[in-house]
């Protein structure tokens, strides 16, 4: 078999290169078609096609995808991997459940958006969706090969990782900026600081001027280490809250839009430091919440979702694809497309 992934947003690196462990444990090919970001964060051995020519002539049979659009012309099924999980930060019609015609299968993560999806299959007839958890989060369940960020760090304080959407009516990171160079200047815990890549670079210069014995800022296309290192995160209404919660671990939320038992949520920056101190407790009621919601999110805790995103796309090659119905012509998707890869070959 040979897969391809297509990657156009920085965060489309950690999310596939757990597939990619998976495919060469099959003994199968891979490589990478990187546009729209930089590709200096490919490794030295993993295979990139650097033109579409490149890709048509090696002739993929799946194209795994992280973001939400793909060339519709590039060959072979064309696989919805997800770039995060479902966070409710817009109507679903819009948001993770908009339905593109760009793909054949989508891989969902769990009972929270496989049903949905399942039914939107059926009512289109032109795709598939099977729930196989999400690859990006297997790191989260397999055992370190290297000392984990805490130890090798040498931290032995609490750790409170924050992160933060970079949507200006969501974004939590103007408003706690004082409060957390407060809390860091305390030294009572010691903070990481990772922002989505789209935040405004005065945000980000902001908090990287923070930097100091008890406060690092984390630059990274792959969160998994700080999420490991962490004891509590500090977020809003951003989906990485929810790959914290999957390895039982409390979140403190500021303003989230859809607030619940299994967060805890605040309205003001001066509920900061009460709340992490609250979050710290683990207290038992509301770890339940945090288990049973996360279950629901993503019940698999094996460290093999990217195994299960294989073995669905090759039941789908060997069944359903050429069972489907056609896709919907997108004329004006597809047109797009082409020009942003100066593609016209028809």
């Amino acid at each position: 078999m040979r897969y391809l992934f297509f990657v156009s947003k920085l965060y489309g690196y950690s999310i596939a290169r757990p597939v990619q462990a998976a495919i060469h444990a099959r003994g199968d090919k891979v490589a990478w078609f990187v546009h729209g970001v930089s590709d200096e964060h490919l490794h030295d051995d993993e295979q990139q096609l650097k033109t579409v020519k490149a890709v048509m002539d090696y002739q993929p049979d799946a194209v795994f995808v992280t973001s939400n659009w793909v060339p519709y012309f590039f060959p072979g099924a064309k696989v919805q991997l997800f770039h995060g999980f479902n966070a409710e930060k817009r109507d679903e019609h819009v948001g993770h459940f908009r339905i593109r015609g760009d793909f054949d299968l989508y891989c969902t993560q769990g009972p929270s958006t496989t049903l949905k999806f399942q039914q939107l299959a059926q009512q289109h007839g032109y795709f598939r969706a099977v729930e196989t958890g999400w690859p990006k989060i297997d790191p989260l369940f397999q055992t370190d090969k290297q000392v984990g960020l805490r130890d090798q760090s040498g931290i032995e304080k609490p750790i409170v990782l924050y992160t933060s959407t970079f949507s200006r009516r969501l974004t939590a990171a103007p408003r706690l900026h004082n409060t957390i160079a407060q809390l860091a200047n305390e030294g009572r815990w010691h903070w990481l600081v990772n922002l989505h890549p789209k935040m405004p670079s005065t945000i980000v210069d902001s908090y990287k001027a923070l930097e100091g014995s008890n406060l690092s800022f984390v630059d990274t296309d792959n969160i998994i280490p700080l999420l490991k290192a962490a004891d509590v995160m500090v977020s809003d209404t951003s989906s990485v809250v929810f790959e914290f919660m999957l390895q039982d671990k409390p979140v403190v939320t500021y303003r989230h839009r859809n607030p619940g038992p299994h967060l805890l949520n605040i309205q003001g920056a001066d509920e900061l430091e009460g709340a992490i101190d609250s979050a710290l407790t683990l207290s038992p009621e509301l770890m339940s919440e945090v288990r049973k919601y996360a279950d629901w999110l993503h019940p698999y805790r094996d460290g093999c979702s990217s195994e299960r995103v294989l073995d669905a796309t090759e039941a789908f090659l060997e069944n359903n694809y050429t069972k489907l119905k056609h896709k919907p012509l997108n004329f004006g998707r597809r047109m797009s497309a082409r020009k942003k890869l100066r593609y016209w070959y028809w």
